[in-house]
């Protein structure tokens, strides 16, 4: 059940995301409902292809798909009369991450991966949405720039799993993951924390 939850958690978080990314390339409806549903999704569906879980997992459960227009319909709805925030697509992309990121660590633990494996899983499923919407509005995704986040993914993940080896509760675990994937994500916006880039000379 809390699976279950958090996917559908992360799943609205997403869309609203994915919403809010296709209105500043100012797509048509449909547009929005489709980059709502890549950004919501698409890490999800590339996490279920590896690991052979079928049907995806959307595909067995229509409330998914409800999640996602209700979310990019209300957020359509909202910004009509109200303008977003400034920085509410990345505020909104952090906890998607970070429900994500945990969500799907928890399906590859249930398939018995090794600890490496849920932290790659956990990282995908978390990321890949936000890297087929950033590549459908035309911008270089977050992934790959300099920035704090699949490294915050992997650090979430991480004390995840420390917490529970050590063995705490799986719900302190859970949110000990989530508030370390939101904090770095968060942190790294607000005090431009960044990875060290690589350039090559000349």
């Amino acid at each position: 059940m809390l699976l279950y939850l958090l996917d559908l958690i992360g799943v609205a978080v997403f869309a609203v995301s994915g919403a809010l990314a296709a209105g500043r390339v100012g797509l048509d409806l449909l547009g929005v409902i489709v980059l709502a549903s890549l950004t919501a999704i698409g890490g999800g569906t590339l996490r279920d292809l590896l690991l052979n879980r079928h049907p995806i997992f959307w595909l067995r459960d229509q409330r998914y798909a409800w999640v996602i227009v209700a979310s990019a319909l209300a957020t359509v709805v909202y910004v009509r009369f109200q303008p977003a925030p400034l920085n509410a697509l990345l505020v909104a992309d952090a906890f998607g991450l970070a429900l994500f990121a945990i969500s799907g660590a928890q399906v590859a633990e249930a398939a018995k991966l090794p600890a490496i494996s849920v932290v790659l899983m956990g990282t995908l499923t978390g990321s890949g949405g936000g890297v087929l919407r950033d590549i459908m509005s035309a911008r270089v995704p977050l992934i790959l720039r300099s920035d704090i986040y699949a490294s915050a993914a992997i650090g979430g993940i991480g004390l995840y799993l420390l917490a529970q080896r050590l063995g705490a509760p799986r719900g302190l675990a859970v949110g000990l993951g989530l508030a370390t994937v939101v904090g770095l994500r968060l942190g790294a916006l607000a005090f431009d924390w960044q990875l060290p880039v690589f350039t090559t000379p000349g």
